[in-house]
């Protein structure tokens, strides 16, 4: 009788964990009120489930990514972003699951997320007079390759150990790394020119050099997509100006959930969205050299997610931006953005970047 008995009490135990798991959705009702970061209890309660479920769910080539989000009622929500063009996303949605633990689970449909290589045509490529301000045209002074010209967006302004650099993305000043299309690859004391080669006619005579590469190899390795020019003297504003923002703050801020923000790039210029996912798993795809083809493929976790609908907020050539609170006054940082799909812009956490770099922002 003993044994049975201790069976009959593993049973009931085993169903009273599965009655939890499927708690109906509305035990994490209306969140309480506050800002929604990942310090919030409704938010930390999707990040646990995200945990549990994003590593099985991305063994499917159709799921892109998860992040925290909201539902239409204002609600934290698992998001999963589902590969639009793969053949069988029908089947992928129809089999995941609408709730867990007690936690709505919502689905994104999205193409590809990319790092955002330039292309012709931009708000922000005319070649300033010194010293330049940022959010502007830029890139690797031999970024030619293939046929091909490319270039991105010198960010921001950031100081490391004293010194002034531009701050960017990996692809835009380093993702060279294999002597292909053009006989070299990138080099520690390499220009960092204004207007990138794209937006010269992939002449960079026709460029001004404004800073020096500083190799910091952020990928494939680290969990951030940054790279350093060294700014040379009288070539860019001491102040950190970013075109159409101004001067910004040397304070940062964290992401939240709905909050506003802005950038200003090379290709769109000074745009505004929301905060839509935090603490997302992506996973990005990378070209190497100038449309160099596939190099690698990179998941990226506790990213930021931006809203981006038609590719409005972020698109090819704003790499490199700085994403700052959207308020009149010397915002605060709050990402470094690198990667999109026509929905949804993708963001460095800044605090991660700058960790990486040992950088602190330059500003007020």
């Amino acid at each position: 009788m003993s044994l049975i008995y201790r069976f009959l009490r593993v049973v009931l135990l085993f169903l009273a964990t599965i009655t939890f798991v499927f708690l109906s959705p509305g035990t994490f009702a209306a969140p309480s009120s506050g800002v929604l970061d990942e310090i919030h209890p409704a938010v930390q309660a999707v990040m646990n489930v995200q945990s549990a479920l994003t590593s099985d769910l991305m063994r499917q080539p159709e799921i892109l990514g998860t992040a925290v989000g909201v539902n239409s009622a204002g609600n934290p929500v698992l998001t999963v972003y589902v590969d639009r063009d793969a053949a069988n996303a029908g089947e992928v949605i129809r089999n995941l699951p609408r709730e867990f633990r007690g936690v709505d689970v919502q689905v994104e449909l999205t193409d590809k997320f990319r790092a955002m290589a330039g292309r012709p045509g931009g708000g922000h490529t005319t070649r300033q007079t010194p010293p330049i301000q940022l959010g502007t045209s830029g890139g690797w002074t031999f970024d030619l390759a293939n046929g091909f010209c490319c270039g991105g967006t010198l960010g921001s302004l950031v100081s490391i150990g004293g010194q002034q650099h531009i701050l960017s993305n990996y692809h835009v000043f380093e993702a060279d790394i294999v002597s292909g299309g053009n006989n070299r690859v990138a080099a520690t004391g390499d220009p960092i020119i204004q207007p990138g080669l794209i937006d010269v006619n992939c002449s960079n005579s026709s460029a001004q050099n404004v800073a020096t590469l500083v190799l910091k190899h952020s990928l494939p390795n680290s969990n951030v997509d940054c790279s350093v020019g060294k700014v040379i003297a009288g070539m860019v504003r001491t102040d950190g100006a970013i075109l159409e923002i101004g001067t910004i703050s040397r304070a940062i801020v964290g992401a939240s959930i709905n909050q506003a923000v802005k950038k200003s790039g090379r290709t769109t210029g000074l745009t505004r969205s929301s905060v839509s996912g935090l603490n997302a798993t992506i996973s990005v795809a990378y070209e190497n050299e100038c449309a160099g083809g596939a190099a690698f493929t990179k998941t990226f976790t506790g990213q930021i997610v931006i809203t981006n609908r038609a590719s409005k907020f972020l698109n090819s050539g704003d790499s490199g931006s700085l994403m700052v609170e959207d308020v009149a006054t010397n915002p605060r940082a709050v990402g470094l953005l690198f990667a999109g799909s026509s929905s949804s812009a993708i963001a460095n956490p800044i605090g991660q970047v700058l960790s990486f770099l040992g950088a602190t922002m330059v500003g007020n």
